[in-house]
């Protein structure tokens, strides 16, 4: 038994998975996919203010072909009675039925997540103390450990409750991080984004931790950190975080300084000490992105002819591919061949899953057909149905600058050459 844990008292999880636990020991199992958890989830949740004989009824037995729905519902009560009974509850009626409602006894106490969850959110809406609001939603927060019942969305009052419970735990990061701030507690503040961008992934709650970082001056994790979620946006949504996120970066930029230094030792720091390996340079979006932006600046000067080159792979009916078990390993078996056909000089990002960005310097649109057919040759085995896309744009775009070029119009190309 956890040394929160009161003796007697019968602790119910409602967040995530469904679980009872009585005295330290498990009732029933995690399983939430059997009447007993149907019975249990609906009685505790709902059963201080009353549950409705046909409301019990529906949820017990939803979608099924009972010939005696009443006396099936009779029969499921019967059994967790004895359920409960054998796991150490007080031998009590723990259904009570009033003027056709059911209700769980008083005679056990109970303790929910979800209840508590919400009591700490309504204390911390209603306190006029800051430190103690904000010890009260940062409590709620912690009390959420992910949706409600998260197995049984599909189950009209799970969702209605889920929608509910969700909504408050958003308004509780948003209120905390607001006053965690207003106190400069910048490490809780990291926390607390953490914790949230962890329960719910892809809703920018990473923009808390980021400003963390910032305000902290831990400005090489801010810059990784930062780096990591576009990855992971781009390849899970294939959109970049919020602007928010660059605005920190921004902040974080004119933040960096260094001590007084001469010219000698500034340029041993920005040279990273590693020895240089063929193929391009392969990069993280960020600084791909400032690269593309001195370049371009570079161009408008004139001198240098430099193209942008996006790498798609496609199916066999030449569909770009967005999804699957194979696309990972076709990524990566891209992204080498694409290292291996480029220059040193030449920049490459992993935009997202299957899609790769080249920055090919000092060159002409005929090399970078070139440089495609050498991508080809490393990437394509055998008979391998899977192909490569190519889309190439010279630098300072204009939409007459455009090339698509495409496997087949290589094969064209090399025919009538």
């Amino acid at each position: 038994m956890s040394e929160s844990q009161k003796k007697d008292v019968l602790y119910v999880q409602m967040f995530r998975n469904f679980g009872l636990t009585w005295n330290g020991n498990q009732i029933g199992g995690r399983s939430s996919e059997s009447q007993f958890a149907y019975l249990m989830e609906a009685m505790i949740h709902n059963g201080s203010k009353g549950i409705s004989r046909n409301t019990l009824e529906e949820i017990l037995f939803a979608g099924k072909d009972v010939d005696n729905i009443h006396h099936s519902a009779q029969s499921v009560l019967y059994n967790a009675r004895k359920r409960l009974k054998s796991a150490g509850l007080p031998d009590v009626n723990y259904f009570v039925l009033n003027n056709g409602n059911y209700y769980w006894t008083d005679d056990v106490e109970v303790v929910e997540d979800a209840v508590e969850f919400e009591k700490a959110y309504h204390q911390a809406e209603l306190s006029e103390d800051p430190d103690e609001k904000l010890e009260l939603y940062l409590n709620a927060v912690h009390l959420y450990s992910g949706e409600f019942l998260e197995n049984q969305v599909a189950v009209v009052w799970v969702a209605r409750e889920s929608r509910k419970y969700r909504t408050i735990f958003y308004d509780c990061v948003e209120k905390a991080a607001a006053l965690l701030k207003e106190k400069k507690d910048y490490f809780r503040m990291e926390d607390l984004g953490r914790y949230a961008a962890k329960i719910y992934p892809l809703c920018n709650w990473e923009n808390i931790t980021m400003e963390a970082l910032v305000s902290l001056g831990r400005y090489e994790e801010a810059r990784t950190f930062y780096e990591n979620t576009v990855d992971y946006y781009l390849e899970e949504q294939g959109i970049r975080p919020s602007s928010h996120m660059m605005e920190m970066l921004n902040r974080l930029s004119s933040s960096f300084e260094h001590k007084y230094d001469v010219l000698d030792d500034i340029q041993n720091k920005l040279d990273d000490g590693q020895t240089f390996g063929p193929g391009g340079y392969v990069c993280q979006y960020p600084i791909f992105q400032g690269i593309y932006q001195i370049i371009e600046r570079m161009v408008e000067r004139g001198g240098i002819s430099v193209y942008l080159m996006l790498c798609t792979v496609i199916d066999s009916k030449g569909n770009p591919m967005r999804e699957g078990p194979m696309l990972d390993e076709l990524s990566e078996r891209l992204g080498e061949a694409i290292r291996m056909s480029t220059r040193r000089s030449d920049v490459i990002n992993k935009y997202g899953r299957g899609q790769y960005l080249i920055l090919l310097g000092n060159t002409t649109i005929e090399n970078c057909k070139v440089v495609q057919k050498r991508i080809n040759k490393q990437f394509i085995i055998g008979r391998q149905r899977t192909n490569v896309r190519y889309h190439v744009n010279s630098v300072l775009f204009s939409p007459d600058r455009q090339t698509v070029i495409t496997e087949t119009t290589l094969k064209k190309q090399e025919k009538a050459g």
